[in-house]
């Protein structure tokens, strides 16, 4: 159900993309497009929604792409966070603030944390064997290295954890291990690293975890699992890129740095922060985090539930309402939702920037709506389950739902009523099919709402989908074009009940097709943004830095999450398709050809 209670504060937490590569569609497919289809909807309903990401530029994914391109850790962070910025700009996705990692306040606000925890005594230093890179020498974080697991036997699982049995690892416990760069057996030395203690949280997070009913099946359960067998686990590495250890014996050592998945989720907080003093009120963060009413909500793919649901909970609870940002003002507030999807694959097997196998969003883009990507990636992407991706089956979705049923309701309502009248009708008394389909379509508010708020996307979009079946079902039955002679006023009428149709579909497709809804919300004659553009905006940091954030003005949007009140006499714009049909041969054979032509360069 849909809680009605006026202006919610809710918090959109989207997983931070690495720094060291361009984005693929199956990485929007898990924390980029169900975020942002969340946070549309809950500002349509007047809630005060705070979406916060960046881009993750530490440890070594960045250092490997460094070294590749020749460049600093630095300068490669620098150019993806750009990059990365400009595609999910482009794909509309509506952060609040979508930032970085290597920011002043963020390394602030990290080592408050982890100093924190640290005097609380839940940071402890132990010896143990790091994994180093034999043809580098560089430290090789635990998801670099794969082997075979000693307990289940699946040849692929990672360093800390199989993915296949759910098991915590380390990697040395891997038979046959190698380097995921280079494919060398990893040299294990001595070293010295700071362990979060994860045992002591242990009982909390069963608790916590146990008491999630509404969380997706595969949350819970895979989380549940890996509580039972919790180790302690090191939040330091053998680097030089990543921020500092703040701490009596470390700070002046160039070759240890805070570990980047300890780092990483810290960002939500971070990011919120940075946020507040952007807008001028610095504390406007801790109704989000300190509030007990407040929501929170995390998007990611499958391989970051632990970070999510052991690791971050884990900080938290032993942060307390401790430390600069506790400031003994309320506990920092633990997630209400992991909203995390399966994987998105191609050809059966996932996309993979290293291994080669991907479909860069900009590539897409270039050739394809947003829109388009958006619609597929909800109605028929890997929300609870592997999907497999194929041009076919996009194009078929694009052709035979997207311009068949949507773009065709609106052009064929859009096409009669501007020619006819230019304008929406004034009705006449509305009959019985008039009525049941707009309280139908009325209905879909709850509904849809419902869904959306249960992040279950794809029945929303089906939900709404239906709707429009209706719609058109609506206008073929009354056919408004056969009365253009005999009664002019009943002609009036059917295309006002389904111009306010069409305007009520937009507001519930609104969260899933942001720049169809636009386009529609200016041909319908309404003035205002109730999906604009995002933007760019360059922040001065208090150490004379500068860097540059995705934002939005997002208060100056209309609409509401409400049925259409179209007034009769508002003037149409001349109609032009929301759509683009696809020839499915030609889309097939070029992308086919494309990834030919790549998998041999």
């Amino acid at each position: 159900m849909i809680r009605t209670s006026s202006r919610r504060k809710i918090l959109v937490a989207v997983a931070w993309p690495y720094a060291s590569g361009l984005r693929h569609i199956g990485h929007v497919a898990g924390f980029g497009v169900p975020s942002d289809t969340f946070a549309r909807y809950h500002r349509l309903r007047g809630n005060d929604v705070l979406m916060v990401s960046g881009t993750d530029e530490h440890g070594t994914p960045v250092m490997v792409a460094a070294d590749a391109a020749g460049e600093s850790p630095r300068e490669t962070a620098e150019r993806f966070n750009q990059l990365i910025r400009e595609d999910l700009r482009d794909l509309g996705l509506s952060y609040d603030v979508f930032t970085r990692t290597t920011t002043a306040n963020h390394y602030r606000v990290t080592q408050d944390l982890f100093r924190t925890l640290h005097r609380k005594g839940y940071i402890v230093e132990q010896e143990t064997l790091g994994a180093f890179s034999a043809s580098t020498g560089h430290t090789l974080p635990d998801r670099y290295i794969e082997g075979t697991c000693p307990i289940c036997g699946f040849e692929s699982a990672r360093g800390d954890q199989c993915d296949n049995c759910g098991n915590q690892l380390d990697p040395i416990d891997l038979i046959d291990p190698r380097s995921r760069i280079d494919g060398t057996t990893p040299v294990f030395k001595k070293t010295k690293h700071l362990f979060l203690d994860l045992p002591a949280f242990r009982n909390q997070l069963t608790e916590w975890i146990e008491a999630q009913n509404d969380w997706r099946q595969n949350v819970r359960r895979f989380s549940l699992n890996f509580v039972k067998k919790l180790k302690p686990r090191a939040i330091t590495r053998d680097l030089d890129w990543g921020v500092p250890i703040p701490l009596e014996g470390y700070e002046n050592q160039e070759d240890k740095r805070i570990y980047v998945w300890f780092d990483a989720v810290i960002g939500y907080l971070s990011a919120s922060i940075e946020w507040a003093a952007n807008q001028g009120t610095p504390d406007a963060w801790r109704e989000w985090w300190q509030s007990p009413e407040a929501e929170h909500a995390y998007f990611m793919g499958k391989d970051n539930i632990v970070f999510h649901t052991v690791i971050w909970p884990s900080t938290l609870l032993g942060y307390g309402d401790d430390g600069a940002y506790g400031a003994g003002q309320g506990n920092l507030r633990l997630p209400d939702n992991i909203v995390s999807s399966e994987f998105l694959t191609m050809e059966g097997k996932k996309f993979s920037s290293s291994r080669g196998l991907e479909i860069l969003i900009r590539d897409f883009l270039s050739r394809y709506d947003a829109d388009a990507l958006r619609y597929y990636l909800s109605i028929a992407g890997p929300e609870t389950q592997d999907t497999d991706f194929t041009w076919s089956e996009f194009v078929r979705r694009n052709n035979d739902e997207l311009v068949a049923t949507w773009g065709n309701l609106v052009n064929r309502t859009l096409q009669s009523a501007y020619k006819n009248f230019k304008a929406v009708p004034e009705p006449g008394a509305l009959a019985e099919a008039d009525t049941e389909l707009l309280a139908a379509i009325g209905h879909g508010f709850e509904t849809v709402g419902s869904l959306i708020e249960a992040a279950r996307f794809k029945n929303a979009l089906q939900e709404v989908m239906r709707l429009a079946g209706l719609g058109n079902q609506y206008v073929t039955e009354q056919a408004p074009w056969t009365l253009l002679e005999s009664d002019r006023q009943r002609m009036g009428t059917i295309l006002y009940v389904a111009l306010k149709a069409i305007d009520s579909l937009k507001v519930l497709l609104t969260p899933f097709l942001p720049f169809s809804a636009q386009r529609l919300h200016e041909l319908l004659g309404h003035e205002g943004t109730i999906a604009g553009p995002l933007e760019f905006r360059t922040i001065a940091e208090e150490d004379g830095e500068e860097h540059v954030v995705l934002t939005g003005d997002y208060e100056s949007w209309v609409g509401r999450w409400e049925p259409s009140e179209l007034p009769p006499g508002q003037a149409l714009l001349e109609p032009v398709p929301l759509f683009v049909k696809l020839d499915a041969d030609k889309v097939v054979a070029d992308e086919l050809a494309r990834m030919e032509a790549a998998a041999t360069a």
